[in-house]
């Protein structure tokens, strides 16, 4: 086990961060530039594990990266030599199911323990519809899956629950579908995999009707493009709150995408009366839904949250944290989604607030946390869960105490954020302290 990480709390954080580059955008753009005519450039790529996973996948199967440039698999996806290890990344095994069932090739798809154990049932079911062949172990399609792929026809689907990445797996097979490939979403989420393929050329339109936001794609081929990623949403919402509940705080963090289905946080910030501003910012490769924001501490008030208002559920356990900081009891409606996660998130979620001090219970699908008069130092087992790590990172640096907080598994933030901790240190080190 590593040495656990330690957080002395109480010290303001204050300065300029750039958080990675949007993870969900970057697995998106690198699985469409390696099907794309030609050579995209894609700069701003995040530089987690996950996404390090895709990019390696991809290269596998035909694709060329160098540096910023990667070049589209000539002739299309070819068989990899061997099977595709998606580490702990749930987004690159459920989205590369997809890619691979639209060519008449076979692969093999794992992950680490973690992974093995999380349900792939959700893209199973429609990919099977449209005609690939999805194996799993066990009703629930666990990790690895062996996917044979071509000959798919389109299908109009209405996912079961609100998933962006069973959306996106499902259009990435329609790219590759006889015919019209239709996702129905009754709860729209986050729509970077439309974006994109709109950027590559693809024939693809967006709607929304009688509530229901309805997404129609005809297959065909993708042109080369060029992008800046914009700074990942769910990595910026630690320093928001963390600006947010920690007195003294004043943090700004650059070029953030701020786009349907990922503002949910700010949304529910300003709610809970939070002073959080944003400023667009607009350039030659930024997306259009691209701020910068700034935010500082201050009183918060207590909300309810729809699990909509937050697709991917990814900024739940921070914002848990401020609410934990609030005036009054947050209830977030329909977060059971959390369950299936890297970890037992709603479990963690309500030991996380528990081992700082403050109240926090689950009743069913629902998230109950009592704001407290001050959190206190104490020690927590991420359990190699990057987002819980670094909530509990944001509420050691609010809790009160002579002591520094513990955080044990807290190297899982290699995952998706692996500077987080120095970027923690720096902005400590700006009002005069330091994490660690």
């Amino acid at each position: 086990m590593s040495e656990p990480f330690l957080v002395p709390g109480g010290r303001p954080l204050v300065g300029t961060v750039a958080v990675p580059g949007d993870k969900s955008i970057s697995h998106r753009a690198l699985l469409l530039a390696a099907v794309a005519d030609g050579t995209s450039v894609v700069r701003g790529l995040s530089d987690g594990d996950d996404v390090h996973r895709t990019a390696d996948a991809v290269t596998a199967l035909g694709a060329g990266i160098d540096g910023t440039r990667i070049t589209g698999a000539d002739g299309g996806l070819r068989p990899p030599a061997g099977p595709l290890d998606m580490g702990n990344s749930g987004t690159t095994m459920r989205l590369l199911a997809g890619l691979v069932a639209g060519w008449e090739i076979t692969a093999v798809l794992e992950g680490d323990a973690s992974l093995s154990t999380r349900p792939m049932d959700r893209v199973a079911v429609p990919l099977r519809l449209m005609g690939a062949t999805v194996e799993g172990t066990g009703p629930r399609c666990l990790p690895p899956l062996r996917i044979g792929g071509g000959g798919l026809r389109g299908i109009d689907y209405t996912p079961p629950m609100a998933s962006a990445q069973v959306k996106s797996s499902v259009l990435l097979a329609g790219m590759r579908a006889a015919g019209e490939t239709v996702v129905r979403e009754p709860v729209a989420t986050r729509r970077h995999t439309e974006e994109l393929l709109a950027l590559c050329g693809a024939d693809v339109t967006e709607d929304d009707v009688d509530g229901v936001h309805v997404v129609r794609l005809r297959g065909g081929d993708l042109g080369a493009f060029e992008i800046d990623i914009p700074g990942d949403p769910s990595q910026a919402a630690f320093w928001v709150v963390g600006a947010c509940v920690v007195p003294g705080s004043e943090i700004t963090v650059e070029r953030v995408y701020v786009g349907p289905g990922r503002r949910g946080f700010l949304d529910v910030l300003g709610r809970m009366g939070a002073a959080v501003d944003e400023e667009p910012v607009t350039g030659p490769g930024d997306l259009a839904a691209t701020a910068t924001i700034r935010a500082r501490s201050g009183p918060l008030r207590a909300t309810t949250v729809d699990a909509g208002e937050i697709t991917g559920l990814d900024e739940v356990p921070v914002l848990a944290v401020a609410a934990a900081c609030a005036e009054g009891t947050t209830v977030f409606h329909g977060v059971g989604e959390l369950r299936v996660k890297e970890s037992d998130r709603l479990a963690a979620v309500v030991a996380l607030v528990h081992a700082f001090g403050g109240a926090a219970e689950a009743h069913g699908d629902d998230l109950v946390v009592h704001g407290s008069p001050a959190l206190s130092a104490g020690s927590f087992d991420a359990a190699g869960d990057h987002r819980m790590a670094m909530a509990a990172a944001v509420a050691a640096a609010v809790a009160t105490g002579s002591e520094p907080s513990r955080i044990t598994g807290f190297e899982s933030v290699a995952t998706s954020y692996p500077r987080f901790a120095d970027h923690l240190d720096e902005l400590a080190a700006v009002a005069g302290g330091s994490t660690s």
